[in-house]
């Protein structure tokens, strides 16, 4: 697996220096940079191919091949955050890096056939490595799973309160464009509900999540 990018090969460097194989630069590292990295093997390689294995992406000089085997984790934890039908790979490494930075005990990723891991990675800026995540791909049967083990179901939907206090949640986001499907909104025991101003009706699936996050997490 490669990812790429500066902030996040640093973070894995940092963070996880086991699971590196190779580091593929493109860029001409300063003496400091040659420290930094030099326990590491370097492989320099040439822009033409830097920009194919990063699919014309910014990877600002910076790629590293890992050994990366997502793990298989136990639905518990007191506050879980579930994606439903969420399929931007972009937008769910964002909601990893808010939901591992604020304290979600376990990300659920429902209603997509495959995630996309070194996007993930990527665009968590590393995070995705940390995280607890599960992909699921019966929503109506987690949530049974849950109810059973005591968890408050609630959805990011309209009309409904602007924070809930439970001492196991699970919030339930949906799609980036149509929301919770009917089936979904069903099963849910709240709704929480950003209020928005200036006659303007909607935000970015990973900006409402880190919002909400916050809310069903902290006290303050």
């Amino acid at each position: 697996m490669i990812v790429y990018g500066k902030r996040v090969v640093e973070y894995i460097i940092k963070n996880h220096p086991d699971i590196v194989k190779e580091l593929l630069i493109s860029k001409k590292l300063d003496k400091k940079e040659r420290n930094y990295l030099k326990k590491f093997n370097i492989k320099f390689i040439d822009n033409k191919t830097a920009q194919k294995l990063s699919k014309n992406q910014n990877h600002q000089g910076y790629f590293a091949k890992i050994d990366f085997n997502p793990q298989e984790w136990e639905i518990n934890g007191s506050k879980i955050l579930i994606l439903d039908n969420v399929t931007d790979m972009g937008n769910i490494g964002a909601i990893t890096r808010s939901a591992y930075a604020l304290g979600i005990d376990l990300l659920i990723i429902t209603g997509i056939k495959e995630l996309k891991w070194p996007q993930v990675i990527r665009t968590s800026s590393g995070a995705a490595l940390d995280m607890k995540i599960v992909v699921s791909h019966n929503i109506l049967e987690l949530i049974n799973i849950l109810k059973t083990k005591g968890y408050l179901i609630v959805g990011a939907d309209f009309g409904g309160e602007c924070k809930v206090k439970a001492e196991k949640v699970a919030l339930i986001m949906g799609n980036e464009g149509e929301g919770l499907r009917k089936k979904v909104k069903e099963k849910l025991d709240k709704i929480l509900t950003i209020n928005m101003k200036n006659n303007f009706d909607s935000l970015n699936v990973s900006v409402a999540a880190g919002i909400l996050i916050d809310r069903i997490v902290n006290e303050c």
